[in-house]
């Protein structure tokens, strides 16, 4: 038998029996995991799957705000990796942070890969290149990047780019969405905070059975401490485990009481939350940007900030130079928004990207920068949205140089402060305010920007407003009052004049004074009159910006068709308009003689009760955003391809820009326009009491985002007898269709004069006639 063996081994020919499985050298460093992932278990699958795909996956950004849980999940990433069989020989974790050295990253590569030592050091940069790219090259490997705040160059560290082919990936996480784009990530993932019951969840088990049942007032009062992290883990692991060991009632009041009125003081705030979301603010490029950042945290939490609002605060402010052209400072203002977003310090709303709010934990730390880090709390005094019923009490005015006191319930507001430094005051939404004294607005000399909006008992404003010589900046909207006081035609800086939604204002005798006016915004003035007032609104020589609401021939001619009108209507409301003379026909014929687009300004136009029988004129507006028309019993067509021949206006995209069209009432139209547009805009589409309208301008490449795209309609008989361009246009738009029961005209929620100027179905339509749901 043993001969036999022998003889079989001797003349036998024995190749690999069993594959060694590759080695995974773990050279990760060894972090403390989570037993439980704590609302990251779905984001854990998502990011695993996405890095399994070998055509997606070898190259993946996780970015969000600081103290969310990257790391966390960057953590579960590598340990998924290390128990999964996939071939993977080699996994590095290296931790980048904002100071980025290659030589450091190369270095910490190198001693991972077991290639520091004597000689190491002796090498030239290219010969240590050389010999991670060598070491690396034929190997499959993980490199996990934690913290990165610019791009980390791979070639000039030596590490092999990770392709399909060679199985290889790299995973980092950022705090900057733009540090996404500059490693060649286009769609990164972001790691958002936990949901409500998530968030409660880790709270729960950070405080602890034990506290939570030592009282039956607790778990409330620990909901609403809980409920001040706005689901950011860091927030929520620090004070819970500070919360652990309180066990009274009172101290958690206590605890309730500092987060509502100056979180910086909460224990572990200063030292364990504030410093670390600060690395964001500190890697802003610019002082510039900071001041717009800070600036941010004088709205209330959770409160959305109209993106246009905000940039012209800034401006005010001096944060964006007054002495370019409104474009460039508007598209500055934009830019730093852009980059306040990307940076994960400013929220965008997904549906509404008109608006931006702060993170109710990134809000404390931008009040606790702007304090001096809580050293001169009396610098910028916010007490917004708290339910104050009067101005607070200050040791000292003069240090005072921003007062938000917006959304309370103030009612009167007297004496004589020193507001010597005040530069912005936020005294909007105080429902109960009657009453502003003259005294008050005495001492004021740097005051620029002053928001008085929404203070629907206001009903006058004292003459002493003209003591404020710098002030740039004055939004009276929707106030009761009557009379503007003659002292405001002396505030010759003033530049924004917000009158919106008065609907009691008579007159506004004296505006061409206001020599630097360039915001002048109207829209919802029911008495105002303007056929007196044309003359002086044309004497406005640096005005950029006006929103009108006409109701005569008058004014629509020697106005809004004026080269002024042309120039500077951004917003126009057009009703009331019955007669046959009033001039709609005649429209081609002012513009005939213009060359190229004149309304390059117009961005939103509603028509309402007039006797229109041609629209030909919105072909001269290509910026044209919000587009409404309602009860125009005599048009037929909005536009006719032979009218835009005609018009022959020179690189015009009709409807280019167009996001929004509202259509009511109109019981002649039967097209919108002749052939399919591209409406590469378009997000909402909304007809209503349109029978004759057969066939919508749409073909199967219509609409740029056809999955965030809608057709609101109320009648199912209109929409079934809808002639489609073709099959294919049909299928596309199908999914858009969305039926709603209720009339725009039964809404209980609108006014009865304004029911086709603001609507809850669309909140950028309704930001557009500044009627706004809150």
């Amino acid at each position: 038998m043993l001969k036999e063996v022998e003889n079989l081994k001797s003349s036998g020919v024995f190749g690999a029996v069993a594959l060694k499985k590759p080695a995974v050298r773990c050279v990760v460093e060894e972090r403390p995991l989570q037993p439980v992932i704590f609302g990251q278990g779905k984001m854990l699958e998502t990011a695993w799957n996405r890095l399994m795909d070998d055509e997606t996956g070898t190259m993946m950004g996780l970015y969000g705000m600081g103290g969310v849980g990257k790391t966390t999940l960057l953590t579960q990433i590598s340990k998924r990796f290390r128990e999964t069989a996939d071939g993977v020989q080699i996994i590095i974790w290296i931790v980048v942070s904002s100071d980025l050295r290659v030589e450091k990253i190369r270095d910490d590569i190198a001693e991972k890969l077991g290639l520091r030592g004597e000689a190491w050091n002796q090498k030239e940069e290219r010969h240590k290149v050389n010999d991670i790219h060598t070491h690396m090259e034929d190997k499959k490997f993980v490199l996990l990047l934690d913290d990165i705040w610019k791009k980390v160059d791979l070639t000039e560290i030596g590490v092999p780019f990770p392709t399909s082919e060679n199985g290889c990936k790299v995973v980092f996480t950022t705090r900057s969405r733009e540090v996404c784009g500059h490693m060649g990530v286009d769609d990164p993932m972001e790691v958002q905070c936990l949901t409500d019951n998530e968030a409660w969840d880790l709270f729960e088990k950070k405080v602890g059975p034990l506290t939570l049942k030592s009282h039956p007032s607790i778990p409330a009062q620990a909901r609403k401490v809980a409920e001040k992290c706005c689901g950011l883990p860091l927030a929520l692991n620090v004070i819970g485990e500070t919360m652990s060991c309180k066990r009274t009632i009172q101290e958690w009041d206590l605890a309730v009481q500092v987060l509502n009125s100056y979180a910086a003081d909460f224990s572990g705030m200063e030292d364990r939350i504030l410093p670390i979301l600060k690395y964001s603010y500190d890697n802003l490029k610019s002082e510039h940007i900071k001041s717009c950042f800070q600036y941010c945290s004088l709205f209330p939490e959770d409160y959305l900030i109209e993106k246009e609002k905000l940039i012209d605060y800034w401006i005010c402010e001096g944060f964006i130079s007054e002495k370019e052209d409104r474009e460039r400072r508007v598209n500055q203002g934009y830019d730093i928004i852009g980059t306040l977003v990307r940076s994960c310090l400013l929220l965008e709303e997904e549906d509404n990207k008109s608006k931006v709010k702060l993170h109710d934990v990134v809000r404390e730390m931008s009040l606790w920068i702007s304090s001096d880090f809580g050293e001169n709390r009396e610098k910028c005094i916010v007490r917004a949205g708290v339910g104050l019923c009067e101005v607070p009490k200050v040791e000292k005015w003069s240090a005072v140089e921003k007062m938000s006191l917006m959304i309370n319930l103030i009612e009167e507001v007297s004496g004589s402060p020193n507001f010597s430094k005040l530069t912005t005051l936020f005294l909007q939404e105080n429902m109960p305010l009657a009453s502003i004294s003259g005294e008050f607005f005495k001492c004021m000399p740097k005051l620029v920007v002053l928001d008085l909006s929404e203070n629907l008992g206001l009903n006058r404003l004292p003459e002493e407003i003209s003591e404020l010589n710098s002030l740039k900046y004055l939004d009276l909207s929707r106030t009761m009052i009557l009379r503007l006081p003659a002292g405001l035609w002396k505030l010759k800086k003033l530049v924004h004049l917000y009158l919106e939604g008065m609907r009691d204002l008579l007159s506004m005798d004296g505006i061409s004074k206001l020599s630097s006016l360039r915001t002048l915004k109207l829209l919802g003035c029911k008495q105002l009159r303007f056929d007196k007032s044309c003359k002086e609104l044309v004497l406005l020589k640096h005005l950029e910006v006006l929103t009108i609401e006409i109701k005569s021939k008058l004014v629509l001619e020697k106005l809004f068709f004026s080269h002024m009108g042309r120039r500077c209507v951004e917003k126009v409301v057009i009703k009331g308009t019955w007669q046959e003379s009033f001039g709609f026909l005649n429209f081609p014929t002012i513009l005939r003689s213009l060359k190229g687009s004149c309304f390059l300004s117009l961005s939103s136009v509603a028509i309402k009760d007039c006797g229109v029988k041609d629209l030909k004129w919105l072909l001269f507006a290509p910026n044209l955003i919000h587009l409404t028309l309602v009860n125009l019993l005599q048009l037929e067509e909005v536009v006719s391809i032979e009218e835009a021949d005609e018009m022959q206006v020179q690189g015009v995209v009709l409807f280019g820009k167009l996001e929004t069209l509202l259509m009511s009432d109109l019981p002649e139209v039967k097209s919108i326009y002749g052939t399919p547009l591209p409406f590469p805009c378009l997000r909402e589409m909304d007809i209503e009491q349109c029978p004759k309208l057969g066939k919508l301008p749409l073909s199967s490449k219509s609409v740029a985002e056809v999955e965030r795209f809608v057709i609101i309609y109320r009648s199912a008989d209109w929409i079934e007898r809808v002639n489609w361009e073709d099959e294919a246009t049909k299928l596309r738009f199908l999914p858009s269709r969305r039926m709603v029961l209720q009339s725009l005209k039964d809404s209980p929620a609108i006014p009865d004069d304004e029911k086709y100027s603001v609507r809850k179905l669309s909140p950028d339509t309704a930001a557009h006639y500044n009627f706004t749901n809150k």
